[in-house]
């Protein structure tokens, strides 16, 4: 009966590891999760997308059309991007910027972290415009 108790103790050990195993594998979000996750966020021509080292890797685009390497969190989808990119398209900012009052807008890219613009103001005068890269406003004007 001694040598029965250490095999049961054992069995119940390895069970519990193999549960737990389950449970964590199952908190990891699914190719499919991710993928979803990153087209939401912008992202596009999203390839090569593999589970590596307990995150998600993948190659895209961003929204502004860079190439980017992404890591992802398994558990909770969030994207560590190489290099800062933008949430918003070139023509997101274009719409963005005229329903804020803005006209003749042109000139639209995006550089060091941050759209540039150029445009016309709600007073008809030209000006050089700093747009935040996740919002579309419009946080200095020159």
């Amino acid at each position: 009966m001694n040598k029965k108790i250490p095999a049961l103790t054992f069995a119940l050990a390895l069970g519990t590891l193999s549960l737990s195993g389950i449970a964590m594998a199952q908190q990891a979000m699914t190719e499919p999760q991710v993928q979803g996750k990153l087209t939401t966020q912008g992202y596009t021509k999203v390839h090569d997308l593999k589970f590596k080292d307990g995150m998600w890797h993948a190659d895209a685009r961003s929204a502004n059309g860079d190439k980017v390497d992404l890591r992802i969190d398994a558990k909770t989808g969030e994207v560590y991007p190489d290099k800062l990119v933008s949430k918003l398209s070139k023509q997101d900012v274009r719409a963005s910027l005229e329903s804020q009052g803005y006209t003749h807008v042109h000139d639209v890219d995006f550089d060091d972290g941050m759209w540039k613009a150029k445009a016309h103001n709600p007073a008809g005068n030209k000006v050089e415009l700093k747009v935040d890269a996740n919002t579309g406003k419009v946080i200095a004007s020159d």
